[in-house]
């Protein structure tokens, strides 16, 4: 297992931060005030390629392994963890879901324009009363002919009012549990589609997250992406691409907030001191910096499993457990460091702490890691 990062690595690693440092970070606290993203630097994301990171380059796609696409989600994710989230969730959930998954029918029908960033996908799990217990989800969707009818409200939905089409789990066999759950592509524009308005949030503002309802959607039967009944253990596989991208989006908040940290520390004075000179900072900062390193390992062990084929159910939630909870303690530390300053907006450190507290709960909560983590042990 080598984590030297190839020439190719690299050069993307260093794009994505120069991007990140001169038009990412500057306007990052306007869209987190603003809640939305601006169209102009999606536009400009998918003109360099990042909607099609994963896809191969007969659909268009950069074609990138995990470990180096993630080396760019990190970068990104230090300057806004919610733009990062919105083209982690289109690259590594839906975009993956077709390709992996999908009919050359359906691959050839949208990844050109997904990777093209033309159309935006949304993932459509979750529901009011579904969340970690995916198997109990309720949107329904019968076979009528030719066609599916899809009635249900699929909710927190990333990328809900950005989106053209809709990864959408639902019930084809209520008799067979998980295993009567199947995956569909629903395209927006499609009748009965109801888009709620805009999640009011904690963190991650400028990330599109609504409420989706189906009401007697018809969608053709080409839409299923796999075969009928196939779609838990699909949510199942992507999520474990999901749970990656959390990780290194974890490390990138992280990173950010002790970066920020760092710098204060030797700037303010108290005392007569900088706060740098004092070694109960000095600690703080040492703790900080050793568990970004020993989550950033795990995650990257994650990427390189997957990318060489290996299961990797156990070493992803592990990765984003650690991950999580090192991102939260970090930013936590970073406010600390701070001191009132940090409570304050004019502080990048505040926005870290409130974006740092979703990492431990979606793509599965932190509780929900540790189930996946102690049945793969118990089973081995």
């Amino acid at each position: 297992m080598d984590f030297n990062l190839t020439e190719d690595d690299l050069m993307i690693q260093e794009t994505a931060a120069d991007l990140a440092a001169k038009k990412i970070y500057p306007n990052a606290e306007k869209w987190d005030e603003e809640g939305k993203l601006p169209q102009d630097i999606l536009d400009e994301m998918a003109e360099l390629g990042y909607f099609g990171m994963l896809l191969p380059e007969k659909y268009d796609g950069l074609e990138l392994s995990t470990v180096t696409y993630n080396c760019a989600m990190e970068e990104l994710s230090a300057a806004c963890a919610g733009l990062m989230i919105t083209i982690s969730v289109h690259n590594s959930l839906c975009c993956e879901a077709i390709n992996k998954f999908g009919s050359e029918e359906l691959k050839d029908k949208y990844l050109p324009n997904m990777a093209a960033g033309k159309i935006i996908g949304a993932y459509c799990l979750t529901e009011p009363n579904a969340g970690t217990d995916a198997a109990s989800i309720k949107t329904s969707a019968v076979k009528k002919g030719d066609k599916y009818v899809l009635n249900g409200t699929k909710t927190f939905v990333t990328n809900g009012g950005l989106a053209g089409v809709f990864i959408v789990f639902a019930v084809t066999d209520p008799e067979k549990g998980s295993k009567g759950i199947s995956c569909f592509v629903v395209p927006k524009d499609t009748p009965g589609i109801d888009i709620g308005a805009p999640e009011k949030k904690m963190g991650m503002k400028a990330s599109d997250t609504r409420e989706v309802s189906f009401t007697d959607v018809e969608i053709d039967a080409m839409n299923i992406i796999g075969a009928e009944g196939s779609g838990f253990k699909t949510a199942v596989i992507l999520l474990n691409n999901g749970r990656i991208g959390v990780a290194f989006q974890a490390i990138g908040i992280a990173r950010a907030a002790f970066e920020e940290a760092l710098k204060y520390s030797k700037e303010r004075k108290q005392f007569g001191r900088s706060l740098s000179s004092f070694q109960a900072i000095q600690f703080k900062l040492a703790d900080m910096a050793a568990k970004i390193d020993a989550g950033r390992l795990l995650a990257f062990r994650a990427a390189w499993m997957k990318d060489n084929g290996v299961n990797v159910a156990k070493e992803s939630s592990m990765a984003k457990l650690v991950c999580s909870q090192a991102c939260n303690w970090v930013v936590n530390e970073a406010v600390q460091i701070h001191g009132g300053y940090g409570y304050m907006k004019e502080y990048a450190v505040e926005r870290y702490f409130r974006d740092a507290r979703v990492t431990e709960i979606y793509e599965g909560t932190t509780e929900a890691q540790k189930m996946v983590i102690s049945r793969q042990l118990l089973r081995d």
